[in-house]
């Protein structure tokens, strides 16, 4: 039990370090934008021109859905790999403590990340 508690304030600690998606960007840019913020969910759009990735960063809970794919590498605590996203996949993610990405293919990637507030842990705005 102690662990496991020592653990989960592990990652809130780290969380905490870390910038959420829409806060990271790339080399001072930022590649997400908000297309809508509302009472129960957050939506944002992230696009990435080759050569273009991610700064370490962490995920709540979400939805992503691949507008236009291409090929990523991503790096986590799992270690580097390159994956394929396909135009129009989606998945589903718990969260993520942290993870990096680049574009290492020659089309621009674009995806959408849906968030639901109460996995976010963040106060909802009124629409932008």
């Amino acid at each position: 039990m102690f662990f496991l508690i020592a653990a989960l304030i592990a990652v809130a600690i780290s969380n905490s370090l870390l910038p959420d998606p829409l806060a990271a960007g790339w080399k001072g840019v930022s590649v997400c934008e908000r297309l809508h913020e509302g009472e129960n969910q957050r939506v944002l759009r992230c696009t990435f021109a080759p050569g273009v990735g991610h700064e370490r960063h962490f995920h709540a809970p979400n939805f992503g859905y691949a507008v236009s794919g291409g090929r990523m590498q991503l790096t986590d605590a799992s270690g580097t790999r390159e994956v394929d996203l396909p135009t129009g996949s989606s998945f589903y993610s718990p969260g993520t403590e942290w993870h990096e990405v680049l574009n290492v293919g020659e089309t621009t990637v674009v995806y959408l990340i849906i968030e639901a507030y109460g996995t976010t842990g963040k106060e909802s705005d009124e629409d932008e």
